[in-house]
């Protein structure tokens, strides 16, 4: 399940496309734009902790485009490869922590009880997106591609940017704090939608084929490269 419509995403696309033939033709690494792109989050992160919400929501909202344009130049540079694969993932989880560690340092900030509330909640929203990408890691491990579930990173993405850019601080900072408990809240039940599914596959009486967007088989010695459309 996706949460972003797939005309969304296919005109997302073709917007930053000239963006991506730009890079590539400057010969542009695809692991260096990750690196920008991690770099990014952190300064919206920091923008997030300071108490500037509107300002950090249009900078992450802006420089997401990043988070697109390392696959789309690896696969127009042919520079598609398991390390970039392992690079891009592995700042991801840089990129979520500098986001979510942020609101939770502004949260930190804020009058008791809801500013220490919303501190738990943003560690709680960390681990969960944590534990999302780690099922499906785990599970490819296993010789699976998992994508189950109904909040992956583009959508994370989204939530953490796009209503703080519009709203901030609005209703005293209830929007902010209602978009954070969504965001935890999906990112659980994300991973315990993974984990069921993994149950699910992996038991004894479980049917041969099952559900392509949900589940399918890797070939174990070429392992994913860079993709895309990311996910977690």
């Amino acid at each position: 399940m996706n949460l972003l419509p797939n005309w969304l995403r296919t005109g997302y696309l073709r917007l930053v496309d000239p963006v991506a033939t730009w890079l590539v033709s400057r010969g542009v690494r695809p692991n260096t734009i990750t690196s920008l792109g991690t770099a990014c989050a952190a300064v919206g992160g920091t923008l997030y902790a300071i108490g500037h919400i509107r300002t950090g929501g249009w900078f992450l909202g802006v420089t997401a485009v990043f988070d697109v344009l390392d696959g789309l130049v690896a696969r127009r540079a042919g520079l598609s490869s398991a390390f970039g694969a392992f690079y891009d993932s592995t700042l991801d989880r840089v990129a979520d922590g500098c986001v979510l560690g942020g609101l939770a340092v502004f949260f930190a900030t804020r009058p008791a009880p809801l500013g220490v509330g919303m501190v738990a909640v943003c560690v709680l929203g960390l681990i969960g997106t944590f534990v999302t990408s780690y099922t499906r890691a785990r599970a490819e491990a296993l010789g699976f591609g998992l994508r189950a579930g109904v909040l992956q990173r583009p959508e994370r993405v989204v939530l953490l940017s796009a209503p703080q850019a519009f709203f901030g601080l609005a209703l005293n900072g209830l929007v902010l704090s209602a978009i954070v408990v969504v965001v935890t809240a999906t990112a659980w039940l994300t991973a315990v939608q993974r984990v069921l599914t993994v149950r699910q596959a992996m038991s004894p009486s479980a049917p041969r084929r099952l559900t392509i967007q949900q589940w399918q088989r890797p070939a174990l010695r070429r392992p994913p490269a860079r993709t895309l459309a990311k996910g977690d």
